[in-house]
């Protein structure tokens, strides 16, 4: 038999050469790389595109998340629009930030484009523009921002802990043209700092505009949260803060309260007391000008500060109102024994007249 031998292409390196024995001299004879001998079948690979292969799922993959992704602008890079920024940068998200403090490099180590002024962040044209500021400096914040480089479709996102106020000066300051999101993550660095799971996102939808891309970029959006399993939450403004007073910020009062008051930890801990300290820990963290938006900013805040108050002194009542009856006991002995089957006499009625002679009772002797 002749051996089989294919022409060598030109332009190309040595072809790589298989070596098959046509009469192997024993039953361990193997595949062999060495130079071609007598009686030798001699084999040439010539397609390289073989050792290429498209990987169609991946590509489809990679098209998805471009197709979902969006261009963030963060203003207010602080300890809140850096924690956004590491859940925006790992979904895949373009990320831009400016903030007055210089954050160059911690902005590069998450993935996020930081600029030195609004001007030139708003000239990149995000799509989304999230508020990280302060309460108390959000106003201001909009004021001076130069609306007039954005798409007149942008979206702007505030994470603010007060929403009706969020609300009223989104809707003064922003042009009528851009989109609104009110939202509050309802959770921070610390509580969320391992998983965000189960935590609650409130949201209102206060202005998006009719086009279906407006409205899908406004559920893309909330999706990053819904993503990290947070219990997505949509209600008004009004009814946030009307819960918000009553949990928020009563937790931060207590919060502070217990931390002025000195708590600290002991070899015998029980379990509620520690949870003392990990609230007084956690309130800690934020700063007291937070804590003075949500009491300035929130109507509602004024009354649960009261019924807190009122509630303080209702316990100490009560607590020295026993403490009364115990000292009576020791001074007059038991003296006052058998006063509390004394039928009491009332004097007047809760309109203000005076009793009928029938619901007068003489004491007996």
């Amino acid at each position: 038999m002749l051996p089989l031998i294919s022409a060598k292409p030109q332009n190309l390196s040595p072809p790589l050469s298989f070596h098959f024995p046509l009469f192997p001299s024993s039953p361990t004879s193997s595949l062999s790389f060495h130079p071609p001998l007598k009686n030798t079948l001699r084999l040439r690979i010539r397609s390289i595109d073989a050792a290429q292969p498209y990987d169609y799922e991946s590509h489809l993959r990679t098209q998805h998340i471009k197709s979902q992704s969006l261009k963030i602008a963060i203003l207010g890079f602080g300890n809140f629009g850096q924690f956004l920024a590491k859940t925006f940068s790992r979904q895949g998200h373009t990320l831009l930030a400016y903030s007055r403090t210089k954050y160059t490099d911690t902005a590069k180590s998450l993935g996020v484009t930081f600029y030195n002024n609004p001007d030139d962040l708003f000239e990149s044209h995000p799509e989304v523009v999230i508020l990280c500021t302060s309460i108390l400096s959000t106003e201001k914040v909009l004021q001076t921002l130069p609306f007039q480089r954005l798409k007149r479709s942008t979206l702007f996102v505030d994470v603010l802990s007060v929403k009706e106020f969020a609300k009223t000066i989104l809707l003064k300051y922003l042009p009528a043209e851009f989109d609104i999101l009110c939202t509050h993550p309802m959770f921070g660095p610390e509580s969320g700092k391992n998983s965000w799971d189960g935590l609650p996102f409130v949201y209102d939808k206060v202005r998006i505009g009719n086009e279906e891309d407006r409205i899908s970029r406004v559920e893309r959006f909330l999706d990053v949260f819904a993503k990290e399993g947070c219990r997505m939450v949509e209600m008004t403004c009004a009814e946030h803060d009307r819960h918000a007073a009553g949990s928020q910020f009563v937790t931060h009062t207590m919060g502070r309260v217990l931390e002025r008051f000195g708590l600290e930890s002991s070899p015998i801990n029980t379990k509620g007391y520690d949870t003392l300290l990990d609230l007084v820990e956690v309130t800690a963290g934020d700063s007291f000008e937070l804590y003075y938006g949500l009491f300035m900013y929130n109507k509602n805040a004024m009354e649960q500060l009261e019924r807190l108050d009122m509630a303080f002194e209702a316990i100490k009542k009560e607590l020295f109102g026993k403490l009364h009856h115990v000292y009576r006991k020791q001074l007059f002995g038991n003296a006052d024994e058998g006063a509390e089957d004394r039928p009491k006499v009332q004097k007047l009625l809760h309109n203000g007249a005076p009793p009928s002679a029938e619901s007068v009772k003489p004491e007996t002797s």
